[in-house]
């Protein structure tokens, strides 16, 4: 499938058609019923809504390159942290 296609079908642009769709559930390894019922499936992994600990155990079940974008975003913010804080540090001594 065009990764342009499936693009406009992820921001809900367009509809795919069941050609599409039995492409998609065979590349996902499931079933066409099994794909229209991932809501159901996704509900408990809303990370917003779990501890720290439950958070990493969650981060530990992926696979490599998920975990290292992962943490490269949260260094990538802390980074951005310490910049803000060591300006604001320098503004307030000048």
């Amino acid at each position: 499938m065009d990764p342009s296609q499936y693009s406009k079908i992820e921001k809900n642009k367009t509809d795919p058609s069941i050609s599409t769709l039995d492409k998609i559930t065979q590349a996902l390894g499931v079933s066409l019923a099994e794909l229209f019922s991932a809501d159901d499936i996704f509900i408990d992994v809303n990370s917003a809504d779990k501890t720290i600990m439950q958070k990493l155990r969650l981060i530990e079940e992926l696979d490599q390159d998920e975990r290292d974008s992962i943490f490269n975003i949260i260094d990538s913010l802390f980074a951005k942290k310490k910049l803000k804080d060591t300006l604001s540090t320098a503004l307030d001594i000048a």
